[in-house]
């Protein structure tokens, strides 16, 4: 995926399940999981060629999230 498909996180309203996540120095792309509250942070499955691979994850905090990880810009639908 392109760089300039991704934006800094600004916020935890952006951390939704679903998002894909790319890492600031790294170009592996992630797809974010649920919150889990018992371990304080999100799940990240690896993504390869639009394929999620369920058989690793990684927890990472919100606020690592925050500081080293980018977000795919959200897709604006134009209303015709």
């Amino acid at each position: 995926m392109k760089n300039n498909n991704f934006e800094p996180i600004l916020d935890a309203y952006q951390l939704v399940s679903g998002a894909k996540i790319k890492g600031k120095k790294q170009d592996e792309i992630f797809e974010l999981g649920i919150y889990d509250a018992l371990k304080r942070g999100y799940t990240l499955y690896p993504l390869e060629h639009g394929v999620k691979y369920d058989d690793f994850s990684v927890i990472v905090s919100e606020k690592e999230l925050k500081n080293n990880f980018l977000i795919e810009g959200a897709k604006a639908a134009i209303a015709a």
